[in-house]
């Protein structure tokens, strides 16, 4: 790539609280998944997860107000969900109860309990609720799962064909991650029956009971042209430019099985790939999904 490549950091001057206790995190989860097989890297991991941490916690704030090119796009609403999340894995993966108590700690120091629940890549709340209801049984916690999954499955608007509407960006996406919250709260006997129906209808609608699919390359009548660009790029040194995007032509590769945004609140989906609303794809729209597919495979 011939084009400015600038890349960002956060630092001491410059923290992202949100940023360095997200990629905690994922480290520690990965740590969770390596350590019987490499426990070396697993160990790796873990370091760099407990530093992190350290670092959010030590050198409070926002990353998109230290990343400023981030606003426009990726606006942080706030640190504080993610700064308990990645101390509640970091829980997990050590068993060390310094940090549950640095979780539960925060959570109450932040009133978490007090802002609305949700799943999305910069909220972690309700993830926070279930990993603490798992972990320490407590019937708070347990109270707030089973409050989001009641008030999202019998009160948020649905579309006439049954997908719960949330958001018209990644209505999919969105779906997915509510859906995968409820699921994870079936498993810990809270409205199970109820709760399990509600994920798989969901998942059900994004795989074509809704009367088509919505994942590339899978099921019946799929998304081929999904706003994204090396799959809708010939392979080199052909020429991908406008004209290429503006072809009402299907994507030159099949980017399978990724997740497009979606169908508005009347289930209307238009295939265009100018259409970033309802056919962007993105890491953050099949997380939750993936995970998803796997409750269900089990």
């Amino acid at each position: 790539m011939t084009m400015s490549r600038p890349a960002y950091k956060i630092d001491t001057s410059h923290p992202g609280s949100d940023l360095a206790a997200e990629t905690a995190a994922a480290l520690a989860a990965a740590s969770i998944v390596f350590k019987s097989s490499d426990s070396s890297y697993a160990n790796t991991l873990l370091t760099h997860a407990k530093q992190l941490f350290d670092f959010a916690k030590n050198y409070r704030g926002k990353y998109s107000d230290s990343i400023t090119d981030a606003q426009s796009y990726y606006a942080s609403g706030d640190y504080k969900d993610e700064l308990v999340w990645g101390a509640v894995w970091l829980y997990r993966a050590t068993n060390d109860n310094s940090y549950l108590t640095t979780a539960e700690q925060l959570y109450n120091e932040f009133g978490l309990q007090n802002w609305n629940g949700g799943f999305t890549w910069d909220s972690k709340i309700s993830g926070v609720e279930v990993l603490l209801a798992k972990i320490t049984n407590k019937q708070s916690y347990k109270d707030k799962v089973s409050g989001y999954c009641t008030y999202i499955s019998t009160s948020q608007q649905k579309t006439p064909k049954g997908l719960v509407y949330i958001d018209q960006w990644g209505s999919l996406r969105m779906a997915a991650n509510a859906a995968f919250i409820c699921a994870s709260a079936a498993d810990l006997g809270i409205n199970a029956d109820s709760n399990r129906q509600f994920a798989k209808k969901q998942l059900d609608y994004i795989l074509g009971d809704g009367g088509r699919s919505y994942v590339i390359g899978y099921g019946n009548n799929p998304p081929t042209h999904p706003h994204h660009r090396s799959s809708s790029c010939p392979d080199a040194p052909a020429v991908c430019d406008w004209n290429t995007y503006n072809s009402a032509s299907p994507n030159y590769h099949v980017l399978t099985g990724a997740l497009v945004g979606g169908p508005d609140s009347s289930d209307n989906y238009k295939d265009e790939r100018s259409n970033y609303i309802s056919n962007e794809v993105a890491t953050d729209y099949n997380a939750a999904f993936t995970s998803l597919l796997a409750y269900f495979s089990k």
